[in-house]
């Protein structure tokens, strides 16, 4: 099922989509299947899969020490790219794959383009590659089917909210705050204004991340946006158990809670 199909099925069923955000080798690479079908069977209706990178400016210290601990276990984008080549078939749900452009330039931006759609991923977000610098990207991406998606923030102007609007497919995400991801308490009061701003220039579904990290806060997403992301809270949690005989259950849990919040209305 596409991101668009999938989008149209939860418009139908008065949901909004749970998109969860894992740290591909984090615990570990093998556990990537295992991980994605627990995410499925739970659940989540996307997942976006992050590339590790040793400068993620983007993430906060949870997402950080994750992708430290896989760049240590040796976690490369042709390993990614292979595990998810080797479960595909069995995961229904759309793919994204989250990563900074540094990996893809030294992977090759077409070949990653390329390779990236062969193996299964649906889109793709870069993180630090905005969408007046993207040509090249565009370009490759295009023609090999995979879909861009691009950030927009708190303090996106009006052009680059249009900007957005004209390159992006699947949908946009929404930066919920200034800063970096990870687990915060509360939601910032301007969110309904930022996405009154970009439904302004845009069909697309909005989705909404950084700092979504409790059942509340999707509830809240919900009755404003098409999807919510959440990303921080479930690294903690496929870290800190880890090592338990009862890591499904916490995250499977976790992430049942989390699609029982999304009920739009």
């Amino acid at each position: 099922m596409s991101i668009s199909e999938r989008f149209h099925a939860l418009q139908q069923a008065g949901e909004a989509a749970l998109i969860v955000y894992i740290t591909a080798g984090d615990p570990s690479l093998e556990q990537l299947p295992e991980i994605l079908q627990l995410l499925q069977d739970a659940g989540a209706d996307m997942v976006e899969i992050g590339f590790p990178f040793s400068d993620p400016l983007a993430d906060g210290p949870v997402i950080q020490a994750a992708m430290d601990r896989a760049l240590a276990k040796g976690v490369t984008p042709p390993r990614i790219l292979e595990a998810v080549a080797r479960c595909r078939e069995s995961i229904e749900m759309p793919l994204i794959a989250f990563t900074y452009y540094n990996p893809v330039l030294r992977y090759g931006t077409e070949r990653f383009a390329q390779d990236a759609y062969r193996v299964g991923f649906d889109a793709c977000l870069i993180t630090d590659l905005p969408p007046d610098e993207a040509d090249e990207w565009l370009a490759y991406a295009r023609a090999a089917g995979l879909q861009t998606i691009f950030l927009l923030t708190p303090t996106s102007t009006t052009e680059r909210i249009r900007l957005v609007a004209e390159r992006a497919q699947g949908f946009i995400y929404c930066v919920s705050r200034t800063g970096v991801t990870g687990a915060r308490d509360e939601l910032p009061p301007d969110l309904p204004d930022l996405l009154a701003r970009v439904r302004e220039h845009t069909a697309l579904p909005v989705a909404v991340g950084f700092g979504i990290s409790k059942p509340e806060h999707v509830r809240t997403v919900a009755r404003i946006a098409e999807g919510a992301v959440v990303g921080s809270q479930i690294v903690h949690y496929l870290h800190e158990y880890a090592d338990s005989p009862h890591w499904a259950r916490v995250v499977g849990d976790f992430v049942r809670a989390l699609k029982s919040a999304c009920k739009r209305g």
